[in-house]
């Protein structure tokens, strides 16, 4: 394959048209090295009650963002309850012992800023972005919607309702079938192969008391983390803390141990029959933790071979060449216990097994001889290049300071990063290709018209 001819007839596109790479900490965009980024202050203090506290000082602007981690995700949700999780965290703002759904949202709609709730499968999170001069009304209602939620049966009705319409909505979106049956196969019982939602047969299951015990359990500050970004100073969070948070006391904690993922023993081939004009196509395996060493090689593979928009391989060879394909992509995602790899596209059902013989092809390529020089380092640039964006405003730098926290990254993990990318060398690259990528156990998954696929993996 004439992989150095494609990258230079499209190597002015690089800088406006690109498809980034899905990573565990965000996601990747283009820019330029900014040295201003690298310098990074992170004041760290476990207080007494537990609570991991982290305070990044920036005074440009009277704005102050705050983002609560509590290690209360899917991850230990049981699985007959699964959606659980997402269902507590989600239903904070649905109302406490002093204030309703509705005046909450007032409250906050009044000072201008923003309490948005999230669930996650390692970790939940609640951001808070307000103005300086309204901190003292913020924290108080921060700190109401963590301890003392009351979860009222009306609003987890309304909730499950929407969460249930959401689900069926999914179900007529080929990609979300995809990615559901892919998920699945590649997890099986663990959380990861489950949707952070849950089910509607799940979420038949919960009930109000459920969500009580959920958070009386695990919503504690010494399963917390507390992300600050702003005008503010570590010594006034502290203030802070103790006016609105002094309630808020340790517990004994005993965290559930969900099954570890099971490795892939041989090759499944996934065939979902709906009336299309196209095929929705996964083809990827489980990849690595997110604290393996490995992990920066891998993403310079993963770049190279479909992370890379209009430069990647399987662009180039797909598009580009075959014209089979508007996109192709691959997504290299990484969470605490698991990662996976897979390579996603759409493409006619009567090209869809073109399309996957040389997808496998372009795996067996970077697996069996080094990439180009010329490749490694737009990679290489890319990834170092457009690290700053991670981190260009508060909410990223506080959801990023979780994220480094969760994943035990280190706080000099900011400076730090774009050395571990320049480190990559092309032996690094086919080492991980070799070692990750599986030409023999992986999963595939085509939602399409089968009679028209006639689908050749089997």
């Amino acid at each position: 394959m004439m992989h150095n001819a494609r990258q230079m007839t499209l190597k002015n596109l690089i800088s406006c048209i690109l498809n980034p790479v899905i990573l565990s900490l965000g996601i990747v965009l283009l820019l330029t090295v900014s040295p201003a980024y690298a310098i990074i202050d992170i004041k760290r203090e476990v207080l007494p009650n537990g609570l991991t506290l982290l305070v990044v000082e920036r005074h440009n602007l009277p704005i102050v963002r705050v983002t609560v981690g509590i290690n209360a995700g899917s991850m230990i949700e049981p699985e007959e309850k699964a959606g659980l999780a997402n269902l507590t965290v989600e239903l904070l703002t649905g109302g406490t012992k002093k204030r309703t759904a509705s005046e909450i949202n007032e409250e906050i709609e009044f000072i201008g800023a923003s309490l948005e709730p999230s669930g996650g499968y390692d970790y939940v999170t609640v951001s808070l972005s307000i103005l300086r001069k309204d901190l003292d009304r913020g924290f108080d209602i921060l700190s109401d919607i963590l301890i003392n939620p009351s979860f009222p049966r009306d609003e987890l009705s309304r909730k499950k309702t929407r969460i249930k319409g959401s689900l069926i909505a999914k179900e007529e979106d080929p990609d979300s079938v995809a990615r559901k049956a892919f998920k699945k196969a590649l997890f099986g019982s663990h959380p990861y192969g489950r949707l952070i939602e849950g089910s509607p047969e799940t979420l038949d299951r919960i009930r109000r008391k459920d969500l009580m015990d959920f958070h009386s359990t695990y919503y504690a500050p010494n399963n917390t983390v507390m992300a600050v970004v702003g005008d503010i100073t570590i010594e006034e969070v502290k203030t802070l803390l103790a006016r609105y948070f002094s309630g808020w006391k340790k517990k004994e904690l005993k965290m559930p141990s969900p099954p570890k993922p099971q490795p892939i023993k041989e090759k499944q081939v996934i065939s979902i029959d709906k009336e299309l004009t196209q095929a929705s196509i996964i083809l990827g395996h489980p990849a690595i933790q997110r604290d393996n060493p490995d992990y920066y090689a891998l993403s310079v593979m993963n770049y190279i071979l479909g992370g890379g928009g209009f430069t990647s391989r399987l662009m180039q060879n797909i598009r580009e060449e075959k014209g089979l394909a508007y996109d192709i992509h691959t997504a290299l995602s990484s969470r605490k216990e698991a990662g996976s790899f897979g390579v996603s596209v759409q493409t006619k059902n009567e090209s869809a097994n073109t399309v996957i013989e040389e997808t496998l092809k372009e795996i067996g390529y970077i697996r069996e001889t080094h990439v180009s020089h010329e490749e490694l380092s737009d990679a290489k640039s890319f990834l170092t290049g457009s690290f700053p964006l991670m981190i260009e405003t508060g909410q990223k730098i506080a959801n990023f300071l979780m994220a480094i926290e969760y994943y035990n990254l280190g706080l000099d993990y900011i400076n730090k990063y774009p050395l571990y990318i320049q480190r990559v060398t092309r032996e690094d690259v086919l080492r991980v290709a070799k070692k990750y990528l599986d030409l023999e156990r992986f999963i595939l998954v085509v939602v399409g018209n089968q009679k028209k696929v006639l689908l050749k993996f089997r």
